[in-house]
C-alpha cells in the first residue's frame, strides 16, 4: 500500500528562490525545513518540526570546488549567517499537530516556539495503534490572529513483536551540504530511496559537518544554519514527510573529527555545547542507545559512541572503552533476552572494517582493540546477528576471519563525498568493495514460511550495484 503524499504536493511548495523569501507575507510562518517523524515503534513516535519565515531558503550563488568534497569557492564565513547560501530563518510563533488513522485521533494543541531552541518544537506521541497509518496534519502560525500554514505528512506504527510481517528500510550515511548532486532536489539518493516506498530510514550519523567549509560551524548559530540548510533540501523534505527516521550521531555533528568528551573546544563550541545542539535538532527522547522492534523477525539495537567513550589516546586496555560500561551490559542483557529472528546492530562507526592504518577512534582500529575484540565476540555469540554501520565513505560488506561476524557498510550519500580508500584494494575481510555513493536498503520477508533477510547496495540513482542475502 502507499502510504505517501504525492511528491508534486511538496515541489510545489519547496523549491527555492531568492523570490520565495522577499514574496512572503510578514505575519506568515511557514515550514520550509519539513518534519521528522521519529523512533516509529509499534505504539509511539516522536514529531519534530521548525517554523520558519520564508517559505523557501536563500538561494545557492557559490561555485564549488572539484570533488571529492566540493566546499565552495570564495566563502566569507564571517558574513552573517542569514546571508549564507541556503540558509533558514526561524520564527517565533505557535504550532499545532493533529494525528489521525480510522478509529483513533491525538493531538497536540498550540505550543509556542522560540529562539531559545531554535524555533523547533519537540512531541513524542504515545498510546497509537500497532500497524496503523496516520496522517499527520501540522499547523504553524505567527499569532493567534495571523494565517496558518499546514504541513501535510504520514508514518505507518511498527507490526507487534509477535506477528511475522514484511519489513523494508533504507539506511545512509555522511552527508555534507555542498556535495549535492542535484542543484535543485539536493542528493538523488534521497528520491532514489522514496521510490522503495521503504518502512523507515537509519540514518547513521555525519548528517550535518561542522568542520567542513560554507561555513565552519565555530559557534551555536553557524551549527544550527546547518541543520536548517540541509534538512531544507527538496529530496530530504519530501522523504521525511513520508519516512520516519532513526538518527544517531557521530563526531562531525557535535564539533569536529573524532570528536569526544575529552575534546578541546571548536571555536565558540564546546562538546557539551555540541551534544546541546544534537539532542535539539534529532527526533528522539531520551537515552540515546536503544532498539526498536518491526515484527517478529526485526530488532535493531542503535549504539552510541561518542558520549561515553575514553580519549583515543589513552592507553589500551580493559577499561578503556567507546561503548561505556551501561551501554555495554545494556547490550548483553537485550540480545540474551531478545527472540527476533535477524538482530540488526546499528553503529555509527566501523566494528570490523578494515579501516584506514591512521585511523584511532573506532572499533576496527587499534586504538579500540581490547573492547572491538569483546564486541565481536559478543555479538557473534548470538544467532543472526549482522552489523550494519556508517561513517566510512566507501560501500562494502566484511567479515570478520576471528568470529564470522558480518559487517555491512552504506557509504557516503552521495559519489561527491565517496573517497578514503582505494578502489583497487580489497582485503581478505572483504566480500564487497566500491568506493561510490549512495545507500543501503534492508528487506525483510518470509519464503516458504522461513524468515530470510537481503541487503542491496545501491549507487545515487537506486541501482543495484551489490546483494547479499541470509
Amino acid at each position: 500500500m502507499l502510504r505517501y503524499l504525492p511528491l508534486i504536493v511538496l515541489l510545489t511548495v519547496w523549491v527555492g528562490s531568492a523570490a520565495g523569501q522577499a514574496a512572503s507575507r510578514p505575519d506568515s510562518v511557514y515550514f520550509t525545513s519539513g518534519i521528522k517523524i521519529g523512533e516509529v515503534s509499534d505504539t509511539g513516535a516522536v514529531l519534530l518540526v521548525r517554523l520558519t519565515r520564508y517559505p523557501r531558503p536563500r538561494p545557492i550563488v557559490h561555485e564549488r570546488r572539484a570533488p571529492p568534497y566540493r566546499a565552495p569557492l570564495d566563502f566569507d564565513g564571517t558574513m552573517p549567517v542569514a546571508e549564507m547560501d541556503g540558509h533558514v530563518a526561524g520564527a517565533p510563533g505557535e504550532v499545532k499537530i493533529v494525528l489521525s488513522t480510522p478509529g483513533h485521533a491525538d493531538s497536540l494543541d498550540w505550543a509556542y516556539v522560540s529562539p531559545l531552541h531554535d524555533y523547533l518544537l519537540k512531541h513524542r506521541f504515545t498510546d497509537l495503534r500497532p500497524e496503523s497509518n496516520y496522517r499527520v496534519s501540522i499547523h504553524g502560525r505567527s499569532a493567534p490572529d495571523g494565517p496558518v500554514t499546514v504541513l501535510s505528512a504520514s508514518f505507518t506504527t511498527a507490526p507487534p513483536a509477535d506477528r511475522a510481517a514484511p519489513v523494508t528500510f533504507v539506511a545512509s550515511s555522511c552527508q555534507y551540504f555542498w556535495d549535492y548532486d542535484d542543484p535543485v532536489r539536493g542528493f538523488k539518493s534521497y528520491d532514489a530511496m522514496a521510490r522503495l516506498d521503504p518502512d523507515f530510514m537509519c540514518q547513521t550519523g555525519d548528517y550535518v559537518y561542522y568542520d567542513k567549509g560554507g561555513p565552519l560551524s565555530y559557534d551555536a548559530a553557524t551549527a544550527r544554519h546547518k541543520w536548517g540548510a540541509i534538512n531544507a533540501w527538496p529530496s530530504l523534505v519530501a522523504f521525511y514527510a513520508r519516512v520516519p527516521l532513526y538518527l544517531q550521531k557521530d563526531d562531525h555533528d557535535l564539533l569536529s573529527d573524532d570528536a569526544s568528551p575529552h575534546s578541546p573546544p571548536y571555536g565558540k563550541i564546546t562538546y557539551a555545547d555540541g551534544l546541546e545542539i544534537w539532542r535539539e535538532q534529532a527526533p528522539l527522547t531520551g537515552r540515546p542507545y536503544r532498539r526498536t522492534r518491526w515484527g517478529k523477525d526485526l530488532e535493531i539495537w542503535f549504539l552510541e559512541v561518542r558520549e561515553y567513550r575514553s580519549a583515543s589516546d589513552a592507553p589500551d586496555g580493559p577499561d578503556k572503552t567507546i561503548l561505556g560500561l551501561a551501554q555495554k551490559r545494556w547490550l548483553e542483557s537485550t540480545l540474551a533476552t531478545s527472540d527476533a529472528s535477524f538482530k540488526l546492530i546499528m553503529s555509527p562507526t566501523p566494528i570490523i572494517g578494515p579501516d584506514r592504518e591512521s585511523k584511532r577512534d573506532n572499533h576496527a582500529n587499534r586504538s579500540f582493540s581490547y573492547e572491538g575484540r569483546w564486541l565481536r565476540e559478543l555479538l557473534a555469540g548470538h544467532d543472526n546477528v549482522i552489523v550494519v554501520n556508517g561513517d566510512r565513505h566507501w560501500q562494502y560488506v566484511s567479515r570478520d576471519a576471528a568470529t564470522g561476524l558480518l559487517e555491512v557498510s552504506m557509504g557516503a550519500i552521495s559519489d561527491a563525498h565517496a573517497d578514503g580508500w582505494p578502489p583497487g584494494e580489497r582485503r581478505p575481510e572483504h566480500e564487497f568493495l566500491r568506493v561510490g555513493g549512495g545507500f543501503l536498503s534492508v528487506e525483510v520477508k518470509r519464503e516458504a514460511g522461513e524468515p530470510r533477510i537481503t541487503f542491496r547496495h545501491h549507487d545515487v540513482e537506486g541501482g543495484v550495484v551489490h546483494v547479499v542475502g541470509f
